[in-house]
């Protein structure tokens, strides 16, 4: 595993549309490999590949650290398919955007294939 560059703002390439993956090939399985490594290494609870330089749909993350035990989640090509009316709102930071914080309001729930 490999600990990759995070981009930031204002990368450019963070702005990119991300392309399907078309096949889960061993390209593929060493990207998450590292973006994983990449995730944990910066205190991060979540990672998409545009942020690692690579304009694919795929996701890692890993919300739910209680008590120190990984709830890992690996996401290729991830589509919502259900969003609550209910609503909540949490202070979130990201890894492309250091130091920033906010609270943001999204559905208090999904539903994601």
């Amino acid at each position: 595993m490999t600990i990759r560059p995070i981009l930031t703002a204002p990368d450019p390439r963070l702005k990119l549309v991300s392309e399907p993956v078309e096949k889960v090939d061993g390209d593929i399985r060493t990207l998450v490999d590292d973006m994983i490594a990449t995730m944990y290494d910066a205190d991060g609870i979540g990672l998409a590949a545009i942020q690692v330089g690579v304009p694919k749909r795929m996701l890692v993350m890993d919300i739910d650290q209680r008590d120190g035990k990984k709830n890992l989640r690996v996401f290729i090509n991830p589509v919502i398919t259900w969003a609550s009316e209910e609503t909540a709102v949490a202070e979130e930071g990201c890894l492309s955007i250091p130091e920033i914080w906010d609270e943001v309001e999204r559905p208090a729930r999904i539903k994601a294939e």
